[in-house]
């Protein structure tokens, strides 16, 4: 299984990803409970990868496996240890924390990830990357258009999700399920990957660079060989959580009492026009409103109006303490362009 491709890129600490130096890819694959998959992946790869003019390495998160995925994986190591390393979590935290661990040990200023199925075609992406570069994208989705999936149970929970994102997000993407991503590691690095949010990354990347960098292909699927899919209907009410989560940090992060505000504003309007019009009906014209369901249901959103408005003015604060006691930014800089004011000039 040992490559002849020169220029190996070890298994160290990462180091800022230089993108004025050469390319170098990253290979990142988590896995759990794969392990019938992690040698005939690691193959499939080294013969997809012997057409890659990028140095590259390849990088397997254990991800807590039950089964002896983490031996196989050790055993892949062994065989090529100048084209492959491993992370080996102490148990599973699941593919969001997986697909991060691999993230900040890569070495390569492109980073590409994959599922640990065999449902991923190693072969796309030495395409994918070369696009990327070509057309200086930050991120490149796969497209699974042809999906081998179970209808009922994959392809439809996900064509639902996939419209539901696109709706909420706006950042049109036809597959934001498929695994097979190739990244900018600088700009993947700005943003940490928490709970399940592996399938907002596009929109995650989308905070932190133009959506007009973010792009699709078209990319093959085959059926599952080996090993049971994790996925199933159960994970629906999860999107649809994390759905929320998501864009509630997408739109509201630097300025979140914009968002309990504006419910809290409704809330009250609403409460007031019903105080209101009772008020009314009591002063002009002596309705008994004592025992009117619209009574506590005005004074119930007034009460819930006042309590947004004031979580608001709270998470503003704390929206404010974070960005100046951690040095943050509320914007990101790509590039600057041309001189400045010289030091000690006069003033």
């Amino acid at each position: 299984m040992r490559d002849l491709q020169p220029a190996p890129m070890p298994l160290r600490n990462p180091t800022p990803a230089d993108r004025s130096g050469p390319d170098r890819l990253s290979l990142v694959v988590p896995m759990y409970n794969e392990e019938d998959n992690v040698l005939p992946l690691v193959a499939q790869v080294q013969a997809a990868m012997a057409a890659s003019p990028w140095p590259w390495q390849l990088i397997l998160v254990d991800d807590g496996s039950r089964d002896r995925t983490a031996t196989r994986i050790r055993e892949a190591v062994a065989l090529c240890p100048d084209r492959i390393g491993a992370v080996i979590l102490q148990r599973n935290f699941g593919q969001t924390a997986a697909m991060q661990a691999g993230i900040d040990v890569a070495e390569g200023n492109i980073i590409a990830t994959m599922d640990g199925d065999l449902q991923n075609n190693p072969h796309d992406i030495v395409r994918m990357v070369r696009r990327l570069l070509d057309e200086d994208l930050d991120l490149l989705v796969g497209w699974r258009r042809d999906r081998q999936d179970n209808l009922w149970v994959r392809k439809v929970p996900s064509w639902c999700a996939n419209r539901l994102i696109v709706a909420v997000t706006g950042v049109r993407l036809h597959d934001y399920g498929c695994s097979l991503k190739i990244f900018r590691t600088s700009v993947i690095r700005q943003v940490r990957l928490y709970g399940e949010m592996h399938r907002f990354i596009p929109t995650w990347m989308a905070t932190v660079t133009s959506p007009e960098r973010i792009r699709e292909e078209p990319v093959s699927h085959f059926p599952r060989v080996h090993g049971q899919s994790k996925y199933g209907l159960s994970r629906t009410f999860r999107v649809l959580l994390d759905l929320l989560s998501m864009y509630f940090f997408a739109r509201y992060r630097a300025a979140p009492g914009h968002f309990f505000g504006r419910i809290g504003l409704l809330c009250g309007f609403g409460g007031a026009v019903a105080l209101g019009w009772l008020a009314w009906r009591k002063l002009m014209d002596g309705e008994d409103i004592a025992n009117r369901p619209l009574l506590m249901l005005g004074i119930l959103l007034a009460v819930i109006g006042v309590q947004f408005i004031c979580t608001g003015i709270v998470t503003e604060m704390l929206a404010r303490t974070y960005f100046e006691s951690s040095g943050r930014r509320t914007y990101l800089v790509r590039e600057v362009l041309g001189g400045g004011p010289g030091e000690g000039s006069a003033g």
